[in-house]
C-alpha cells in the first residue's frame, strides 16, 4: 500500500479511501490504554539535572503586603497584561514568575535552534509599543527572551516581581473584597485583583518508558537543556562537547524538528528515536530588511498584521495576504476549494469534504518533498506523516529533513510503539539496544491534565469553592476570562474565546486589552467586585456548544495532546472550543464589547 500511495502525489486526484486506510491503520499502530497516563513528571530521581539551570537562587524575605493586580505567570500573557494595565494609569502590579526572569514558555526553552514557528510579526507581542523590529520572519529563542526582558523594563514590572516564586495557594477573602496570596518562598500578600496566566507549556514531562530511571549515562529534557555538557549556547554555537559522544533525541515533535540539525551537525553519533513522523513543510527563514520594516510600521501596523493573519488563517476572505506563511498557505487552499462548489451546493458536508481534499492534497505535497529531500529513501518513507495536517501541530523548516543526510545521524523508528524499555547503557526499541553516552528527552508539555495541576495550586473562590470543583466536567467562563464564583479573577488563555491556535499570543494581547478596560472601569467606579453571573456564562458556554467543534479530532487522527492521545475527549476537551463564527469575528466581538462600556455580563459591586 506504501508505493501505492506514494505515486498517488503525482496525481490530480488524490485517492481519498486509500488515505484514510493507511492513516487509520496508522493510528492504530499507536493508540495506548493508557492515554495521557503515559508520561510521567520531570521530578525526584527523574529531574536528572537542576530545576532551574539558566540561574543561581535568589535570597529575599518573605513579602506581606497589598497590590492592587496580581499576575501569575510572567510569559507573554503576564507581560501583556502589565503593560496594558500600565496604559490605564494601574501600575502597582506584581507578576510571580517560577523561572529566574521573565519569558514563560521562551526563558525555559533554550535548546539549540528555538524559534518561532509563527512569524515574529505577529508573534512576538508588543512590537509597535516597544519600537522593537524582529531580526528574522521567524526569530531564535534568545531574541525573543531579550524582548520579553524588553517589556517588563520599558513597563516596570520588574519593579514589584516576584521571580524564582511559585504560587502555593490563592484565596478570595469576601468580607475585604481581596485575594489573599501565599508561595513558596513564605510570601503572604494580597492583591484587589489577579491574573492567571500559567499557560499550557511550562510542566515539561517524559515518556513512560520502562527502567528510565536506570539509565547511567547523562540524560536530560529539552527545556533544561545542559550546556555545560554539549558545550555551544542558545545562539546556535557549535556544541563542541558532543564530537566524541553518541546522543539519542527521543520525540520528534516540533521541538526536536529545530534542535535535531545542530545535534547532527555536532555529535559523533545521533539517534533520533521517532514514535511518530511530524509533517514538515517549508518554513523559509530569512532577514527582515530594515528599510522595508520602515515602510509598513505605521502606527497601527502591528495590530493590522495581526488581524490580517487571523483573516486569512481563521476567518474571512482578505484581499492580500501580509504576513504568506504555511499558516495561511493552508487556509487559502481550503478558501480556493470552497470557491469553486457552486453556491446551490454549500453546504456543511461540502465544506467538509473540500476542507479534506485541500488536506490530502497538502499532506501529499509534503510526503513528496521528504522524497525530494532525503536521500535514503527507507529513511525518507519512515519520515513521512500518515495523518491529516492539523491532528498535529505542524511544522515548518528548512534543515530538519536535510540533517538525516548527515552521515552521522540515524533514524531510528519505532513503528509506532515508543521506546521498549531504557537500560543503564542506552535505549532498545524492537529488541535491540542501542548504547549512547547522553539521552535527550524532547517528550514536551502537560497539556491534557487539570488545570490545578498544571498551575500547582487550587483556586479558592467565594464561599470556599475550589475551581477544581466548578471546572470539575470542563471549564466553564465568559470568553474564557471571566469566572462565576471567582470575583476580580481574570483567566489569560485562548479556550472559549478566540481559541486561535496557530497564535497563541494574539489571544493574550486581546484578552490583556480586555483585563484593562474592566480593572480601569472598576476603579473608576469605585466598585470592589467585578464579577460574571451565572446566567451570563452559563449563556456564553450554550452558544459556544452550538459550534462545529474541532475538525482535527476526526476519528483517523493519530494520537497526540491536540486529541487527549487518542482518547475519548474528556469532559474538559469538550468544552475546549472557541467562538462558533472563528477568531476573526470573535475579535471583533469582544472589541465592541469592550468599547461599548456596557460589559455585559458582568455585575460590578460598590
Amino acid at each position: 500500500m506504501d508505493e501505492r500511495i506514494g505515486m498517488m502525489a503525482t496525481q490530480a486526484n488524490v485517492n481519498k479511501e486509500a488515505l484514510l486506510a493507511k492513516y487509520v491503520a496508522e493510528r492504530d499502530k499507536r493508540l495506548r490504554a493508557d492515554g495521557v497516563d503515559q508520561y510521567l513528571r520531570l521530578e525526584g530521581q527523574l529531574a536528572h539535572y537542576k530545576a532551574d539551570p539558566y540561574a543561581e537562587p535568589i535570597d529575599r524575605d518573605p513579602v506581606t503586603d497589598h497590590v492592587t493586580f496580581a499576575f501569575i505567570g510572567g510569559g507573554f500573557a503576564g507581560l501583556a497584561t502589565g503593560a496594558r494595565l500600565a496604559e490605564v494609569g494601574i501600575t502597582d502590579v506584581r507578576i510571580i514568575e517560577k523561572g529566574g526572569d521573565f519569558g514563560g514558555t521562551w526563558y525555559w526553552n533554550r535548546y539549540p535552534g528555538a524559534q518561532c514557528d509563527t512569524a515574529s510579526m505577529i508573534y512576538m507581542p508588543l512590537l509597535e509599543e516597544t519600537g522593537h523590529m524582529p531580526s528574522e520572519k521567524y526569530a531564535h529563542a534568545p531574541e525573543i527572551l531579550a524582548h520579553c526582558q524588553r517589556i517588563a523594563r520599558q513597563y516596570g514590572l520588574y519593579e514589584k516581581a516576584l521571580l524564582q516564586t511559585e504560587v502555593t495557594g490563592a484565596r478570595w477573602d469576601d468580607a475585604n473584597s481581596r485575594w489573599v496570596i501565599t508561595t513558596n518562598r513564605g510570601d503572604h500578600f494580597t492583591a484587589s485583583y489577579i491574573g492567571l496566566g500559567t499557560g499550557p507549556l511550562h510542566i515539561p514531562k517524559l515518556p513512560g518508558i520502562p527502567g528510565i530511571e536506570t539509565f547511567k549515562g547523562h540524560s536530560f529534557h529539552t527545556s533544561r537543556w545542559d550546556y555545560d555538557y554539549t558545550g555551544g549556547d542558545p545562539a546556535g554555537g557549535l556544541m563542541e562537547k558532543l564530537a566524541d559522544k553518541r546522543v539519542a533525541i527521543i520525540g520528534t515533535g516540533a521541538t526536536s524538528v529545530q534542535a535535531v540539525p545542530h545535534l547532527a551537525r555536532a555529535a559523533g553519533e545521533l539517534y533520533v528515536v521517532q514514535r511518530t513522523p511530524s509533517s514538515v513543510d517549508v518554513r523559509n527563514n530569512g532577514p527582515i530588511d530594515p528599510e522595508w520594516f520602515a515602510g509598513i510600521a505605521t502606527e497601527g501596523w502591528q495590530r493590522r498584521w495581526l488581524e490580517n493573519f487571523t483573516d486569512n488563517q481563521a476567518g474571512g476572505n482578505p484581499d492580500e495576504d501580509l504576513v504568506q506563511d504555511g499558516w495561511t498557505e493552508i487556509s487559502a487552499r481550503i478558501r480556493q476549494k470552497l470557491a469553486g462548489l457552486p453556491r446551490e451546493k454549500m453546504s456543511w458536508d461540502a465544506i467538509i469534504a473540500a476542507y479534506e481534499d485541500s488536506d490530502f492534497e497538502k499532506m501529499e505535497e509534503i510526503r513528496a518533498r521528504v522524497d525530494e529531500i532525503v536521500d535514503d529513501g527507507e529513511t525518507a518513507q519512515l519520515l513521512k506523516a500518515w495523518y491529516r495536517q492539523m491532528c498535529k501541530r505542524p511544522c515548518f523548516h528548512d534543515s530538519y529533513l536535510q540533517a538525516f543526510n548527515e552521515p552521522s545521524t540515524r533514524l531510528i523508528d519505532t513503528d509506532g510503539k515508543g521506546v521498549e524499555r531504557i537500560t543503564e547503557r542506552g535505549f532498545v526499541v524492537a529488541g535491540t539496544e542501542y548504547e549512547v553516552d547522553c539521552i535527550i528527552y524532547a517528550s514536551g508539555f502537560e497539556v491534557g491534565s487539570s488545570y490545578e495541576r498544571r498551575a500547582g495550586f487550587d483556586l479558592e473562590g467565594r464561599d470556599g469553592r475550589k475551581l477544581s470543583e466548578e471546572w470539575a466536567e470542563g471549564m466553564r467562563s465568559l470568553h474564557g476570562v471571566h469566572a462565576h464564583g471567582f470575583p476580580n479573577a481574570f483567566f489569560v488563555q485562548p479556550v472559549q474565546g478566540a481559541n486561535l491556535i496557530s497564535n497563541i499570543p494574539h489571544n493574550l494581547t486581546d484578552i490583556a486589552r480586555t483585563i484593562a478596560a474592566v480593572v480601569g472601569k472598576a476603579e473608576r467606579d469605585g466598585a470592589r467586585k467585578v464579577e460574571v453571573s451565572r446566567e451570563a456564562q452559563d449563556s456564553w458556554i450554550d452558544m459556544l456548544l452550538q459550534g462545529p467543534g474541532r475538525m482535527r479530532r476526526a476519528p483517523d487522527c493519530t494520537p497526540g495532546y491536540y486529541n487527549n492521545e487518542g482518547q475519548e475527549p474528556t469532559p474538559a476537551m469538550r468544552l475546549s472550543i472557541g467562538y462558533p463564527a472563528g477568531p476573526s469575528a470573535y475579535f471583533k466581538f469582544i472589541e465592541n464589547w469592550r468599547s461599548s462600556g456596557e460589559f455585559e455580563g458582568l455585575q460590578f459591586e460598590r
